[in-house]
């Protein structure tokens, strides 16, 4: 009997870690459907974006954790996002969440717009970019101070430049 439930067990934890391991791909949003002052079409989209990129950017995929070098970044700039180069994030406000994912406290000013999100059965808040609707990520409201958010974003979304 014991055996059967460390199998089950073990089979209900290899499920989830997949779940959230594996790239997910879902319809248009409205911050994809509306109308923003870059827009292209989907063909350009692909031309100019990396694959990885326009699965997250466009197709609000997920990168997999650890998998992005800006994870581990540490020198000064800004984190720009990777489909229109509006900075969205500093490196002032950047810190180590151990989640496998660059994460932020506070985006800069006018540079993001959250979407309410309930894909995968739960309530959270989505965050693109204010100028081509793009996806960056989720906050969550885990995070340190002063404003208690975690701003994680997907790394291949954004691009770094330096001071």
């Amino acid at each position: 009997m014991t055996k059967r439930r460390e199998l089950l067990g073990m089979t209900a934890l290899a499920g989830a870690g997949l779940y959230f391991l594996l790239p997910r791909h879902r319809a248009a949003t409205a911050a994809q459907s509306a109308v923003f002052p870059v827009m292209h079409t989907d063909a350009e989209w692909r031309s100019l974006l990396s694959p990885a990129a326009y699965d997250v950017l466009r197709h609000e995929g997920t990168e997999r954790p650890f998998s992005s070098k800006l994870d581990f970044e540490t020198r000064g700039g800004t984190y720009d996002c990777a489909g229109c180069d509006l900075p969205v994030f500093s490196s002032a406000t950047k810190y180590d969440s151990h989640t496998g994912w660059p994460s932020f406290w506070q985006p800069l000013a006018n540079a993001v717009a959250e979407t309410n999100d309930t894909s995968f059965g739960m309530a959270r808040t989505e965050i693109h970019c204010v100028r081509c609707g793009g996806h960056l990520g989720h906050v969550f409201r885990d995070g340190p101070a002063p404003t208690g958010l975690r701003y994680c974003m997907n790394g291949v979304a954004m691009t770094f430049k330096p001071a």
